[in-house]
Parts: C-alpha cells; sequence; structure tokens
C-alpha cells in the first residue's frame, strides 16, 4: 500500500503545468518503499530508519507500508513523531547525551535500545527498565572512507568501552555494541574494522554481545556510480560471523540518508545569471543546500526549461548563490552547468531526500520547500 498517492509522472509534468517560483521537493513514494524493500532483503538483521534524515510523516508511513518496523530516534520530538505513525513500533534511542528529562519521557514510550558512550550517560539511565531493554555502547576508531567522521563527537574508545560493557552488564541491562562508520561510506571495509575490534572489546570485557548495531552511514548516490549496498551487507555478515564465530550477535542497521534519499528530487529555479557567469537560486547554503558545504556537490544535477526540455549546451563552471543576502550564501565550489543556462530555468537536483528540508533554517525567510508526490522522482531524458 503506497501513501500519498502520485499526483504527477514526474517533475517535469508539473513544473511545464506549473512554473513553481519557489522550491519542491518530489517525492516518489513507490522508490521510497523500493529501497526500504531492499534493505530489508539484502542486511541479514533488524533494520531501522534513522528519522533524523527525514521526519516527513509521509516518508515514515510509506516506510512503515514497506515493513520498516524499527526506528533510531534522537529526541522526544522523533519518538513522538514515530509512536503517532506506529504506535507499537520499535524505538532505539541512540543519541547518546540526553537529559534526565528527556530519559524520563522515553521511558514512558518504552525505548528497547539506549546507547551511551561513557559512565555518566549510562548511570542516568540507572532507573530505565531492565526487561526488554539493552545498553548498546558506542564505539568509535579512527577509520577513514567517510565523507566526515561521528567519532569526533561521539563514542567510546576501546578501552573505555571495555569498561562501559562491564558496568552495563553489572547495572543488569542487556549488552550489545553499536557503531557509526561516518557520514556517506561507501567502503565495506570500515565496517570490517569496527566489527573486528567490536569483537575484540567483547572479549576483553568478558560479555556477550546480544546484538551488534552497525549503524548508518550507508551512502547514497550522489554522483559516479551508485554504490554498491550489496557488497557492504555481504561484508558486514561475513566479517560478523568470522570476527565472533559461534558468539556472533544478531545485527542491527539504522539507514538514514541511504533509505531515504533517492525517494526525492529537488526542483529550484535561476533567479539571475549574472555577466561574469555566477548564479543566483532560489534556494542556498542556509536552506535545502545547507548539507552541501560538508559533503560536497553532487553531479546528478539537471538543467530543465520551462517546458521540461533539458538544457543542451556545453558544460562551464559557475559559482552558485542562494537567494539571501548573506555573502556566504554559495555552495563551496563551483557548480558545472550549461553555458546556456538561463533566467526562469530549473535545476534538477537527483536523491536530495535526506537532510534537505530537516536541516533547513529561515533566514531571510527563505528556505521552504513545498512537497509534491510523483510517480518517479525524474525522467530519462538527455541530461537526466
Amino acid at each position: 500500500m503506497q501513501y500519498q498517492p502520485a499526483l504527477w509522472p514526474s517533475p517535469q509534468w508539473y513544473l511545464k503545468k506549473f512554473q513553481p517560483d519557489a522550491p519542491v521537493l518530489y517525492f516518489a513514494p513507490d522508490v521510497l518503499q523500493a529501497t526500504a524493500k531492499r534493505f530489508l532483503k539484502g542486511f541479514d538483521g533488524f533494520v531501522t530508519y534513522a528519522v533524523k534524515a527525514n521526519d516527513d510523516a509521509a516518508v515514515l508511513d510509506n516506510l512503515i507500508s514497506a515493513g520498516i518496523q524499527g526506528f533510531d530516534v534522537a529526541s522526544p520530538a522523533e519518538i513522538l513523531k514515530v509512536r503517532a505513525a506506529k504506535q507499537d513500533a520499535v524505538l532505539h534511542y541512540h543519541n547518546p547525551v540526553r537529559s534526565v528529562d528527556e530519559i524520563a519521557m522515553a521511558v514512558g514510550h518504552g525505548i528497547s535500545s539506549w546507547s551511551v558512550d561513557c559512565s555518566r550517560e549510562l548511570e542516568k539511565l540507572a532507573d530505565v527498565p531492565r526487561r526488554d531493554t539493552e545498553i548498546s555502547v558506542r564505539l568509535r576508531l579512527p577509520v577513514s572512507g567517510a565523507a566526515y567522521d561521528f567519532g569526533a563527537k561521539f563514542g567510546a574508545d576501546p578501552d573505555q568501552a571495555v569498561l562501559l560493557l562491564r558496568q552495563a552488564r553489572d547495572m543488569g541491562f542487556a549488552t550489545s555494541m553499536t557503531f557509526h562508520p561516518g557520514t556517506q561510506c561507501a567502503d565495506p571495509q570500515a565496517w570490517a574494522v569496527y566489527i573486528v575490534e567490536a569483537a575484540d572489546v567483547a572479549r576483553r570485557a568478558g560479555v556477550t554481545l546480544e546484538r551488534l548495531n552497525v549503524g548508518g552511514g550507508f551512502a547514497a548516490h550522489r554522483s559516479g556510480q551508485a554504490p554498491d549496498l550489496e557488497a557492504i551487507f555481504d561484508r558486514i555478515s561475513a566479517e560478523t560471523a568470522r570476527a565472533f564465530g559461534d558468539a556472533a550477535p544478531k545485527l542491527v542497521c539504522e539507514p538514514g540518508r541511504a533509505m531515504v534519499a533517492e525517494a526525492f528530487t529537488l526542483g529550484l529555479r535561476v533567479k539571475a545569471v549574472r555577466g561574469d557567469g555566477s548564479i543566483f537560486l532560489n534556494d542556498g547554503a542556509y536552506g535545502a543546500l545547507t548539507e552541501l558545504r560538508d559533503i560536497g556537490l553532487p553531479d546528478r544535477v539537471s538543467v530543465v526549461r520551462v517546458d521540461g526540455r533539458a538544457a543542451s549546451g556545453a558544460m562551464t563552471s559557475r559559482v552558485v548563490f542562494g537567494p539571501t543576502c548573506d555573502s556566504l550564501d554559495r555552495l563551496p565550489d563551483p557548480m558545472p552547468l550549461p553555458t546556456d543556462i538561463a533566467e526562469g530555468d530549473y535545476l534538477l537536483i537527483r536523491a536530495m531526500g535526506a537532510y534537505t528540508a530537516s536541516i533547513s533554517t529561515q533566514f531571510n525567510g527563505y528556505g521552504a520547500q513545498d512537497v509534491v508526490t510523483v510517480a518517479a522522482p525524474w525522467e530519462q531524458v538527455t541530461g537526466i
């Protein structure tokens, strides 16, 4: 069953008819459900969705319809959104830093897994019910291969993780481990390194892990060839069996970006083309393109005329500005765009379902995006 039925065949159909002057996110529910089923089929364990990537109600409803039962939540607000979508959803509260009040609120909503990365955060959970509840110690390592590393903010070093596992066991909790290889990670080796170290930490602690959560980090298709998710799934399974042997824990993953990105295409409009070749768009670094400053430019970008045809000029690098009055509102690097790009044209950027809406600001009155449901988030025409 698809929630929020498609109203238009593609973004091109919509922009030809309405010529929107504001940013639009084109959402293809069928693509989202197909991605969810890919994870459910390929990953050898329990698949949860990291709500932070996109908490739109239609996204949650379609994931549930596709078979997703578990959700990685990071705040009381996300807990309430998931509970509104599915009352009996499995919740993993894997933001390892929580206030006492946040913990009390979450307990009332039945959290099955809590992550921790230091002794103080574990002590805060002393009154959490033990039944059907695990403590998942978050490990961090200096592993390369991601767009940026989460270890600078969260995670326990191996020696500290040993102590935390013992402390959690002594407090009467089921014990598990979790890690995050880093954003936009396409190399299976990153997961392998973490799995080997997690097995060593568990042995040193004298603890048998109930589960191993291999995190998110799965790369979305932003440029070049699509990431080989199945190769990562296979490596995770093989490495877990090899590293843990007969004591292999059950596996969990928590994709966010790779789950939702492909289901959305972002449509932006060219507001102006300057004599020096730079262009101004109707959204930018304070809105839908905020994350590009950290993970770089995508190349799945097409320029489309108001009649839906693709621009056909040779490519040239252009400085791209957003619409606000702040001079910092520009993309970090020039973007290759057609020489014949013109005011009023549209940029269609593929795989923009993750973080595009959730971290947009409303600075200067810009940053909001309309969401339009389509049968497919792109059309197979020249340049797309």
